[in-house]
Protein backbone atom coordinates (compact mmCIF):
# COMPACT_ATOMS: atom_id res chain seq x y z
CA UNK A 1 0.00 0.00 0.00
CA UNK A 2 1.01 3.58 -0.53
CA UNK A 3 -0.31 7.10 -0.60
CA UNK A 4 -1.64 8.69 -3.79
CA UNK A 5 -1.67 12.29 -4.97
CA UNK A 6 -4.80 13.10 -6.98
CA UNK A 7 -6.41 15.83 -9.11
CA UNK A 8 -6.55 18.64 -6.51
CA UNK A 9 -2.73 18.89 -6.73
CA UNK A 10 -2.70 19.56 -10.48
CA UNK A 11 -1.46 23.11 -11.18
CA UNK A 12 -1.17 23.80 -7.43
CA UNK A 13 1.96 21.92 -6.22
CA UNK A 14 1.96 23.54 -2.76
CA UNK A 15 4.91 21.34 -1.65
CA UNK A 16 3.97 21.26 2.07
CA UNK A 17 3.92 17.47 1.68
CA UNK A 18 7.45 17.49 0.27
CA UNK A 19 8.70 19.38 3.32
CA UNK A 20 6.94 16.93 5.66
CA UNK A 21 7.99 13.66 3.99
CA UNK A 22 10.71 11.97 6.07
CA UNK A 23 11.91 9.74 3.20
CA UNK A 24 11.91 12.28 0.34
CA UNK A 25 9.61 10.18 -1.87
CA UNK A 26 7.43 12.96 -3.30
CA UNK A 27 8.68 14.01 -6.72
CA UNK A 28 7.72 17.08 -8.71
CA UNK A 29 6.48 16.87 -12.28
CA UNK A 30 5.60 19.86 -14.42
CA UNK A 31 2.01 20.16 -13.19
CA UNK A 32 1.68 18.01 -10.07
CA UNK A 33 3.55 16.06 -7.42
CA UNK A 34 3.86 12.25 -7.44
CA UNK A 35 4.58 9.73 -4.68
CA UNK A 36 7.12 7.03 -5.58
CA UNK A 37 5.31 3.93 -4.25
CA UNK A 38 8.45 1.85 -3.66
CA UNK A 39 10.05 4.61 -1.59
CA UNK A 40 6.94 5.57 0.42
CA UNK A 41 6.96 4.09 3.93
CA UNK A 42 3.24 4.75 4.49
CA UNK A 43 3.87 7.05 7.45
CA UNK A 44 1.02 9.38 6.46
CA UNK A 45 2.89 12.58 7.33
CA UNK A 46 2.07 14.09 3.94
CA UNK A 47 -1.71 13.70 4.05
CA UNK A 48 -2.72 16.15 6.81
CA UNK A 49 -0.45 18.98 5.60
CA UNK A 50 -1.85 19.10 2.05
CA UNK A 51 -3.83 22.37 1.86
CA UNK A 52 -5.99 21.13 -1.04
CA UNK A 53 -6.60 17.62 0.36
CA UNK A 54 -5.06 15.90 -2.68
CA UNK A 55 -3.33 13.05 -0.82
CA UNK A 56 -5.10 9.81 0.06
CA UNK A 57 -4.16 6.41 1.40
CA UNK A 58 -4.45 4.12 -1.61
CA UNK A 59 -7.60 2.34 -0.38
CA UNK A 60 -9.22 5.66 0.60
CA UNK A 61 -8.79 7.41 -2.76
CA UNK A 62 -12.21 8.67 -3.92
CA UNK A 63 -13.61 6.68 -6.83
CA UNK A 64 -13.59 9.70 -9.15
CA UNK A 65 -9.80 9.94 -8.71
CA UNK A 66 -8.97 6.21 -8.65
CA UNK A 67 -6.94 6.50 -11.88
CA UNK A 68 -4.44 8.70 -10.02
CA UNK A 69 -3.07 5.59 -8.33
CA UNK A 70 -1.81 4.43 -11.74
CA UNK A 71 -0.69 7.96 -12.58
CA UNK A 72 1.56 7.98 -9.50
CA UNK A 73 2.90 4.47 -10.21
CA UNK A 74 3.33 4.91 -13.97
CA UNK A 75 5.11 8.27 -13.58
CA UNK A 76 8.12 6.27 -12.37
CA UNK A 77 8.16 3.67 -15.17
CA UNK A 78 11.29 5.14 -16.76
CA UNK A 79 12.71 6.66 -13.54
CA UNK A 80 12.51 3.65 -11.26
CA UNK A 81 13.21 4.48 -7.63
CA UNK A 82 15.71 7.35 -7.78
CA UNK A 83 16.25 7.31 -4.02
CA UNK A 84 15.23 10.83 -3.16
CA UNK A 85 13.33 13.66 -4.80
CA UNK A 86 15.53 16.52 -3.58
CA UNK A 87 18.40 15.57 -5.87
CA UNK A 88 16.08 15.28 -8.89
CA UNK A 89 14.48 18.73 -8.90
CA UNK A 90 11.52 19.24 -11.22
CA UNK A 91 11.14 16.32 -13.61
CA UNK A 92 10.20 17.65 -17.03
CA UNK A 93 7.14 15.49 -17.60
CA UNK A 94 3.76 14.48 -16.23
CA UNK A 95 1.62 11.40 -16.54
CA UNK A 96 -0.53 11.49 -19.73
CA UNK A 97 -3.67 11.75 -17.56
CA UNK A 98 -2.35 15.02 -16.14
CA UNK A 99 -0.95 16.29 -19.44
CA UNK A 100 -4.40 15.94 -21.03
CA UNK A 101 -6.13 18.09 -18.44
CA UNK A 102 -6.97 21.73 -19.09
CA UNK A 103 -5.32 24.25 -16.78
CA UNK A 104 -6.81 23.82 -13.31
CA UNK A 105 -7.73 26.80 -11.11
CA UNK A 106 -5.44 27.21 -8.10
CA UNK A 107 -7.63 27.50 -4.99
CA UNK A 108 -4.64 28.82 -3.02
CA UNK A 109 -3.98 31.75 -5.34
Amino acid sequence: MTYVIALPCVDVKDRACVDECPVDCIYEGNRMLYIQPDECVDCGACEPVCPVEAIFYEDDTPDQWAEYYNANVDFFDDLGAPGGAAKMGVIDKDHPLVEALPLQPNPLA
